[in-house]
This record gives C-alpha cells, structure tokens and sequence, in this order.
C-alpha cells in the first residue's frame, strides 16, 4: 500500500468516526458532510469581516484617536476589501454556506446543530489570534527600525500597541483553551455512550469473545470504550484546529514573506515540502508500533485486573509463581515493542532537530544579501525571521508532531474497527429471531447470529432438526435433535464430560445458533439462565437481587422474604441495610451465590429456567427445598447435573453420548450415576 493509499484509508476511517456525532450517517452522503465542513469555514470567515468591519466603524464613532493610535492602517486595509471584489464574494459565499446549514436542517436535531456552533466559534478564535499575529509581526519590524533609529516616542507608541495585542488576545486564547476540550468532552460523552450502547445490544460483548486474544482482532474493547474514544476525540479537536491554524497561519505569514522576499518564500516550500517527505518515509513504522504498543498494553493491564479479580483463587492455590510468569510475559512484550518504538522515535526526533536548526540559518542567508545592499531596512530582519517561523511550522506540522500523528492514527484503527463490528453485528441482528436456521454468518472472523424473521412468542421450548456445532469449530456436538419442553415440564440434561450439555443450554437459551434446523423459545423475560457460577454485578445487596429487573419493582419487605425463603437469613441479618455495596463474589461462597441466584430468580418469576449445576455447591437437602420451590411456582426448567436425586424433580432426561447422539427418556426409571 503506497503512503496516499494509506493516508485516504485513515481519512476514511476518521470520517467514520467523526460524522456521526455532528451528521446522521444513515441517510447522508460523505461529500454531504464535507460540504458543511467547508459551509461553517465560509459562514465564519465572512462573519469575521463582518465584525471586523463592525469593530472599525464602531471605534472610528466612538474613540477615533485611540483607533489612529491603536489600529494604524487597519481601516484602510478594510476599506480596500470592501472596494474590491473579495468583499463581495466572502459574502456572497456567506450566504451559500448558510443556505448549506438551512437545508440540512432536519438532520441537524436531537442536539446536533452544537457541536457546529461551538466548533464554528473555535474557528472564528483561530482567525482573530491568526489576525493579531500578523499584526504583531510588524509590529516587531517597527521595533527594530525605531530602536535602530533611536526614535523613543515612536518605539514607545509601538511597544503600547503591541501591549493592546496582548491584552485582546489573552482572554480569547483563554476562551479557545476552554472550547476545544468542552467540546471533545461533549462528542467524548455522545460517542462512549453509542459504543456502549451497540456493545451491549444484540450480545455484541457475547458474539466478540474478548477474551479470546488469539481468535479476535478486537481486543479489549473496555479500553477502547473508555480510553480510545477519549484520546480520539480529544485529539481529534486539538488535530483539526492545530490543521486549520496551520492553514490560516500559511497564508496569513506566505503573503508577507512573499512582500520581503519571493526567494525566501520559494526556498521555504522547497526546504518544507523536503523535509515533510523525509520525515513521512522514516515515521511509516510508528504507525503500526504505536497501534501494537496500545494492545500490549491493554493486555497487560487486563491480567492485573484478572489477579486482581481471582486473587482469593490464586492465593488458596499458591499460584503466585504462575501468575508471575504470565504477567511478565504480557509485561515483556509491551517492553520489547517499547523498546522498538522510542529507537525509532529516537531516529524521527534527530530528524526534526536537524531540520529545526538549519531552519534557523536560511531566513539570514536570503536576506542578508540584499540588506548589505541597502534594499530593505534593518526590521526586515526581524519580520522576515518571524514571517519565516510562522509559516515553517505550518508547513512542518506533519513534522514537528509525526509521533503524536503516529499514535493518533492508531487510535482511529483500533477504534473505527470496533465501531464497525458492533455496527456490523447490529445490523445483521436486526432482524434475527427464531424460525429456521440456516447457520452461523461470519462476518470478518467474528460469529454472527443467524439472519432470521422476527421471533414468535412461543409457550414452550422447541427444538426441531437441530446440529449443535460450536462457534469456531466443526464438532458436531448433537444431530438432528427434536424435543419440546412444555409449560408443565421439566427435562434434565446428562451426559459424560465434554458432550455438550452446557452447549444445548446456550443453544435453548439463545446463545448459540444452530447449524441446521430451528429452535422456538419463550420470548424475552419468559426465559432465565442460572449458570454454576452465578453473576454478581458491581451494586449493592438489593440490585443483586432484583437483577436484571430495576430494583424499584420490590420492597424491602419482599428481598428480606426471598432471602430467608432461599435460606440465607444470616445475610439478612448481617445486611439489613439493602442498599449496601460490597465486593460479593468475594464476600460469599459459591453456595451462597446459587443460593441468592435463586432468589433472583423468585423475584424475576420467569416461566422457563434454565440450570446449569446451579446447586453443585449446596447439599442435598437445600438442594432439594429449592427445587421444590421452583415446582410451587410452577415453572418448567431445563437442568444439568449429576446428583442421582435430581430425576425426583424431573420429568424427562435427555442423555447425550459426546458423539452427537442423544436419547430421551423416562426420569422415573433413570439411573444418573449408572449414565455417568
């Protein structure tokens, strides 16, 4: 891929990012949104002269002695605008851009139209500290000819000028420093929030398996929910303006240049356009290390919080010697790809030094000719420097900030592809359900649910013509499978290790696709999946409850009821305040968590449950009770397990041989342990 195939497929990718937030995407066109781009440049460039010309007029009615003082030549620079064509085509253009916003009205609600009006303003900043600049640039001239001269009143008269400049421009630059990071922490909000939306919809966070590293280039989404987006949009502002100042700056600072000098002027581009090539050619590595270095790291990070989160684990197995070497093995390859990167910074950085320093040397050795022979006056010296600087840095951007370009290029890689599988998996669920199932879609390595018609709700769990194969595999796990669980029945799954039990509950439950067949379940809330471990959210005692209904649908009457029904009246005792956070999956056993499972359970009062092992850490006679209190609440469930006592709860048993076989039979008859 050559440089400006790479430089158009990142654009490309930034455009993804960017416009939605400031233009709905669904319905509009790219060039659509670049046109707004360049409406709101016009619309603010004209309002700019605008209130230049505003200002002018204003202070000539007001205080024309301070403006003669203050503004010299300014009034007669917008005099000469006004008189010639620029004047009206800036508005002329004006107009067009804000025809451009009027018409694109109806996409610009739901808040969208603020983020152009701040952006708007930022731009119109950039213009009038550019403005002040130039204006500061020959204020400078002015001061070297007067100290040259020994012109006290003159020198005194200039020095009080460029103290007003300074006094304009504070509180704007101060306004800037205020607007840029707002805003990116308005789009920061918007985008973290449409991320985390799509994640958790259509089990997104379910279908990306992050925690298969190998498997899946989207690694660690949390932190490209959390730490990309902030670093993408608030580099994306600061990017654009530092863009946009370049610009204005290149052609505010060109045109005074080429008034000094034409041949300074054309050196300069040489010299710039050169040392941008050189400096474009060495930093093509960075890209690609910086996008590396962010996923080690993230990797790294990732198995801290895992001992951190297992720590009770590792530390009843003495596993510390283990851990260790796996974090240093994560830590270790963040190192190496460190070390590679701060060589090549290294390099890039002798670069910019070197073309920083010879820079300095080019403005004298053009200039000094023609001041020895008395062509342009000593100040020149000293405009022509600043003139020179000014539109080298806007020139060397790409230069003077290839490393943070480096990384900034990254971050819209790693996150413009998480935002593309979410967007992907969203719309190829939007309309899955049941019906026949014709296989699993993959869509760049990530498995996707079957596309399917809308589901319809079911009184019962059918399961006809099934193939049950893994995601990313080809075992056959069970064939052509054909059962139905009634609203009065009860079935129990057994079988060796291995054989797919757990797999036919994700199938049931809505996890797993089938190959080959269809499957019909209760609709959404009819149906609840209690695993051998159960989930323990980070929230206090009544949130854990009442998950996932919203814990305003009970009383504390009810939780304290639910609690000693599912006998674990000591947490009542030891928590009477519901409303307590602690760390739960720490704090109670296992048997205490199925337990409180099921007492979510109660409160959710789901038609069909599904259990898997979900009382493996109780004993038998707890066991029992809370079977039992599942057949008063007349539910049907699916269970796996391989107590002997579990067929008295149960009305059938399908047993699975491993090898893709299956039987169904009586549990009255049925021998668990026999099976095992």
């Amino acid at each position: 891929m050559t440089p400006f195939q790479a430089l158009r497929r990142q654009l490309g990718k930034l455009q993804r990012l960017a416009q939605p937030y400031f233009l709905p995407v669904e319905d509009t066109r790219s060039w659509q949104f670049l046109l707004l781009v360049v409406a709101l440049l016009v619309v603010v460039v004209g309002l700019t002269l605008l209130l230049l010309t505003g200002a002018v007029a204003l202070s000539g009615a007001l205080i024309p002695e301070l403006r003669s003082r203050f503004l010299p030549g300014v009034p007669e620079q917008v005099g000469a605008i006004w008189g010639s064509p620029i004047g009206l085509t800036v508005m002329v253009l004006m107009a067009a851009g804000l025809g451009c916003f009027a018409a694109f009205r109806g996409k610009l609600r739901q808040g969208r139209w603020l983020p152009w009006v701040l952006l708007g303003v930022i731009i119109l900043l950039i213009l009038v500290i550019n403005g002040i600049n130039v204006g500061i640039s020959y204020i400078a001239r002015n001061v070297d000819n007067s100290l040259v001269a020994y012109d006290q009143d003159n020198f005194w008269k200039i020095v009080g000028i460029y103290a007003f400049c300074l006094v304009l421009a504070l509180p704007i630059r101060a306004m800037q420093s205020y607007l840029i990071p707002r805003l990116g922490l308005l789009w920061r909000e918007w985008l973290s929030g449409r991320l985390l939306t799509r994640y958790l919809s259509n089990r997104a966070y379910y279908i990306l398996n992050p925690n298969d590293e190998s498997a899946e280039e989207i690694d660690n989404p949390d932190q490209r929910i959390s730490q990309d987006t902030a670093s993408f949009t608030a580099t994306s502002l600061s990017v654009t303006v530092e863009v946009l100042s370049a610009l204005l700056t290149f052609f505010s600072f060109i045109l005074v240049l080429w008034s000094i000098s034409t041949e300074l002027a054309l050196w300069l581009l040489i010299y710039s356009v050169g040392g941008t090539a050189v400096i474009i050619f060495a930093s093509r590595k960075l890209v690609a290390l910086n996008y590396q270095q962010l996923k080690l790291e993230a990797d790294f990070r990732y198995g801290l919080v895992h001992i951190r989160d297992n720590a009770e684990s590792i530390a009843f197995y003495r596993g510390e010697k283990q851990e260790t070497k796996e974090a240093e093995r994560r830590l270790g390859g963040a190192i190496r790809n460190y070390n590679r990167l701060i060589i090549w910074e290294a390099l890039i950085s002798v670069i910019q030094r070197s073309y920083d320093y010879f820079s300095r040397f080019l403005p004298w050795l053009v200039i000094a000719p023609i001041y020895f022979a008395k062509e342009v006056d000593f100040g020149v010296f000293g405009q022509a420097s600043i003139a020179f600087s000014q539109v080298l840095f806007s020139v060397s951007y790409i230069v003077n900030n290839i490393d943070r370009l480096a990384s900034f290029s990254a971050s819209i890689s790693r996150l413009e592809g998480f935002q593309g599988k979410v967007d992907e998996i969203s719309g190829a669920s939007g309309g899955a359900g049941s019906g026949a199932s014709t296989g699993a879609g993959h869509a760049n390595g990530v498995v996707m649910p079957p596309r399917q018609p809308e589901a319809v709700p079911s009184n019962a769990i059918l399961v006809s013509h099934v193939d049950l194969v893994p995601p990313r595999s080809n075992r056959t796990l069970i064939r052509d499978l054909s059962l139905e669980i009634d609203r009065d029945q009860r079935l129990l799954v057994v079988g060796p290790s291995g054989c797919g039990k757990t797999s036919f509950l994700r199938l049931v439950s809505g996890l797993w696709p089938a190959v080959s067949g269809s499957v019909q379940r209760p609709p959404e809330g009819e149906l609840l999946f209690i695993p051998q471990k159960p989930y323990m959210l980070l929230g206090s005692l009544r949130e854990q409850l009442c998950y996932p209904l919203p814990p305003s649908r009970f009383s504390d009457e009810q939780l304290r009821h639910v609690l000693e029904r599912v006998r674990l009246p000591d947490l009542v005792h030891r928590y009477p305040d519901l409303d307590i956070k602690q760390d739960w999956p720490r704090l109670l056993s296992l048997g205490e968590q199925q337990r409180l499972a099921f007492a979510r359970l109660l409160l959710n009062g789901p038609r069909f449950v599904v259990l898997d092992e979900a009382t493996s850490a109780l004993d038998v006679a707890t066991e029992r009770h809370l079977y039992q209190l599942l057949l008063e609440r007349d539910m049907a469930f699916v269970s796996v397990g391989h107590r002997p006592t579990l067929t008295a709860f149960h009305d059938t048993v399908l047993e699975l041989d491993g090898q893709g076989g299956w039987r169904l039979l009586p549990a009255a008859s049925y021998d668990v342990g026999h099976s095992a």
